[in-house]
């Protein structure tokens, strides 16, 4: 690494308590999707303490910001979450499920540590701006609702992300690698049916059921099942039943769907499908109802070239250091859930040789952390879930890493990965995901060529052009 670059790792590294900060006032805070007030405005105030222009309440959606430092072209932007999850509070550093708040909120995807690492890659990338003088802008952009939400697909409507030369970001994982491959795209969509209430037994043919709209609807899904994409999902929960009185013909009752298929054109075309599905479920009980988008996002569009960046700095600064202590605690915690031997990474799941290198550098390890680099992989892959990361990928090259923020084979949305997330485990992953991150874009704002060749190969990976999942009249909602 040049010296430039290593000075900006190296203020990466001296930001680490301010990023520990961050990460841990946001785990504390665990604000569900799009309601992150205190999160955001941690992150605003930490922001322009460190001399970034801050704009809030970006694209319209009240919990979302960027922050930006430097002047003229390249544009990097980097990439924060900051939402939990429900019902998943839970004390740090613990073997044991622990409720901090009986039955509240927790950082089960360690979305905490997610934003802390992009802000210390923005700070590492403003020392490079500040100690060289060159022509570069970074932006961190506060992407609220990655769980519920989708803000970076509302933001892609507004084709903001058309305004960047490249975007990054990182996801904690129990693995260090680079991301690959597709995900699926996803759409959510409330359907609310309005009937008429009537006496089940004295008077039923006065009655018009809401909730048997909303099994006849669960019905015709189930039938188009046979008749769509075997990549693609469809997904419900009934969020109301109408009641607890069985003597009652129901007038109301809803029922939250998501769609998924693996290119985003797919699921939209599937979801008017499923639309038709309950025009026909409320005029076989003379019932109405009312649809209401809740969010929707693209599938992942991968780019080689910044794989290939993000590998080759990644390569180069290794993967977080833990002691003793640590690695004891990853083994005690591996024992409290299954599939702890699980072999880990993209790359693994997908090319027998991958997976026969990453068991061999685990058996080198002998614990539950993966304290290594897992192979660089760039064949067919594709993940069954979904981000909105995928919006962006379509309007900017993106690339993204895992970091080993927790044990190997730990399951995602769980209390383990709270406790982890809470710990030195957690600063750990976030603060080298930043350095990471950094030495990729300082590479991007000074070397044209590697640039133009994510561009050129963005351009045809995505030339047939983005289709958004997001309706021109919605606004980010949380379902009921």
């Amino acid at each position: 690494m040049t010296e430039e670059k290593q000075a900006a790792i190296a203020a990466v590294e001296e930001k680490a308590a301010v990023i520990a900060d961050v990460a841990d006032s946001v785990w504390g805070y665990a604000e569900l999707s799009l309601q992150e007030e205190k999160s955001a405005a941690k992150y605003c105030k930490v922001l322009e303490q460190e001399g970034f222009t801050v704009e809030k309440g970006i694209c319209d959606i009240p919990t979302a910001f960027s922050a930006s430092f430097g002047s003229g072209r390249p544009v990097i932007g980097i990439l924060a979450e900051y939402d939990a999850l429900s019902g998943l509070s839970q004390k740090a550093g613990s073997l044991e499920r622990e409720e901090v708040v009986p039955g509240g909120c927790g950082h089960g995807c360690g979305h905490n540590l997610l934003g802390a690492g992009a802000l210390a890659a923005a700070l590492g990338v403003k020392a490079y701006l500040e100690r060289t003088g060159v022509s570069g802008t970074v932006v961190l952009y506060g992407c609220p609702g990655e769980e519920g939400g989708a803000a970076k697909a509302f933001m892609a409507r507004e084709k903001l992300w058309y305004s960047l030369d490249a975007a990054l970001t990182w996801h904690p994982k129990d693995v260090n690698e680079v991301v690959t491959g597709s995900s699926n795209s996803c759409i959510q969509t409330q359907y609310k049916f309005t009937g008429i209430a009537a006496h089940a037994a004295g008077d039923p043919d006065r009655g018009r059921s809401a909730l048997d709209a909303v099994e006849l609807m669960n019905i015709g899904v189930q039938f188009l099942r046979e008749h769509m994409s075997d990549k693609a999902r469809v997904h419900y929960a009934i969020t109301d039943a109408g009641g607890r009185s069985p003597n009652v013909v129901q007038p109301r009752a809803s029922v939250l769907y998501m769609v998924r298929s693996n290119h985003v054109s797919e699921a939209v075309e599937l979801q008017k499908r499923v639309d038709d599905i309950a025009q026909g479920a409320a005029l076989m009980t003379g019932t109405t109802f009312e649809k209401q988008f809740i969010d929707g996002l693209a599938d992942t569009v991968p780019n080689h070239t910044l794989e290939t960046v993000l590998y080759r700095n990644f390569e180069a600064l290794g993967v977080p250091a833990h002691t003793a202590e640590e690695k004891a605690f990853a083994d005690a915690l591996s024992k409290t859930y299954p599939g702890s031997d699980a072999l880990p990474g993209i790359g693994a799941e997908f090319d027998s040789t991958v997976a026969d290198q990453v068991r061999e550098l685990r058996a080198r390890m002998g614990g539950a952390l993966n304290d290594f680099l897992a192979p660089l992989y760039q064949g067919p892959a594709f993940e069954p879930g979904s981000t909105d990361v995928g919006d962006v990928s379509w309007q900017c090259p993106t690339g993204q890493i895992h970091v080993a923020a927790w044990p190997n084979g730990c399951p995602g949305h769980s209390w383990q990965n709270v406790s982890c997330g809470g710990t030195d485990l957690g600063h750990k992953a976030a603060v080298h995901a930043g350095k990471v991150l950094a030495a990729t874009a300082i590479d991007l704002l000074t070397d044209p060529a590697v640039l133009e060749a994510a561009k050129a190969e963005f351009r045809k990976q995505t030339a047939e052009g983005y289709t958004c999942p997001i309706p021109a009249d919605a606004v980010p909602v949380v379902p009921d």
